[in-house]
């Protein structure tokens, strides 16, 4: 069995940023992004060739990372042949965790964190310190066993991330999406089991990138939408929609205040209450609960 150690407690993830791990000024520039997390990727925006060049290029600048995201580091798939070369190569830099691409299925979390805890005793790195946020979507067996991932225990798992790029591409579609912009039924579906698995697992539900980087305003909906229907955060594909993402996915001023009122309305040792006019019980009182932990 992986370690069963209780990793520290992260802060929540708004906002999530992609960079070339192989790109010097992609690199430096990293310092002044706003994004919550920074993943450094030594996956898809690498080549084959480089991936080499890439891990080492990190290995030298992450020790001198003094931005204010959390670093994380986005590996090779399993089946790549290259994820234990990154490994070996990233964990003793201690990111505060991996995105961990093109899952299966459970057995794939399993794997990774076997694998991670005998990567940190050989780093002398806390066991358990290394997080996984798994991107969920990306083939057609991890959707149809999104259900399977709340069998297991891995407390490394910190969130999901759906995308629909790699599953229309691994099933030979064509554009996931409508001419309106809406997902297709498909992708639609495999929105929904992540969104559900992670809050039956009690972690991050992330939603995938908004693609037209010069509509701000269209990015602003999409997140709200998102917020909405129940997603933590959300990946940015360009820096100019961080400061967008990061205010979407906060709390405002109003529900701050509103979730303060439901909760010491609640002190009253009531099960049930009436506030402004309507009925509310346990459950506004476990979402007003939410909204304040998001501030911790």
């Amino acid at each position: 069995m992986p370690s069963n150690t209780t990793p520290p407690v992260q802060r929540p993830i708004r906002s999530m940023l992609f960079v070339p791990a192989d790109s010097d000024r992609k690199l430096e520039k990293s310092i002044e992004l706003q994004a919550d997390a920074l993943v450094f990727d030594l996956e898809d925006s690498v080549l084959p060739a480089r991936k080499t060049i890439a891990r080492d290029m990190l290995k030298a600048f992450l020790p001198t990372y003094a931005g204010t995201g959390q670093p994380w580091i986005r590996v090779n798939d399993l089946e790549s042949g290259e994820l234990l070369n990154d490994l070996a190569a990233v964990i003793s830099l201690a990111p505060t965790g991996i995105v961990l691409p093109k899952i299966r299925g459970p057995e794939d979390l399993d794997l990774v964190s076997h694998w991670l805890d005998m990567a940190e005793c050989m780093a002398g790195i806390e066991q358990g310190h290394t997080r996984i946020i798994a991107v969920a979507t990306e083939t057609p067996d991890a959707v149809l066993r999104m259900a399977d991932l709340i069998k297991i225990r891995c407390p490394r798992l910190l969130g999901l991330i759906w995308g629909a790029e790699d599953l229309s591409s691994a099933i030979g579609a064509g554009d996931p999406r409508t001419a309106t912009g809406a997902w297709r039924q498909t992708y639609e579906f495999a929105r929904t089991q992540a969104l559900l698995a992670a809050h039956a697992l009690g972690i991050q539900a992330i939603d995938t990138v908004y693609v037209d980087f010069r509509n701000p305003q269209g990015c602003e909906a999409n997140c709200r939408d998102a917020s909405y229907d129940g997603f933590t955060g959300k990946v940015a594909i360009h820096p100019s929609q961080v400061p967008v993402i990061n205010e979407a996915f906060s709390p405002t001023p109003e529900q701050i205040a509103y979730a303060k009122r439901v909760v010491a309305a609640f002190e009253q040792g009531e099960g049930a209450i009436s506030l402004d006019g309507k009925m509310l019980d346990i459950p506004h009182l476990k979402s007003a609960r939410k909204v304040l932990n998001h501030l911790s």
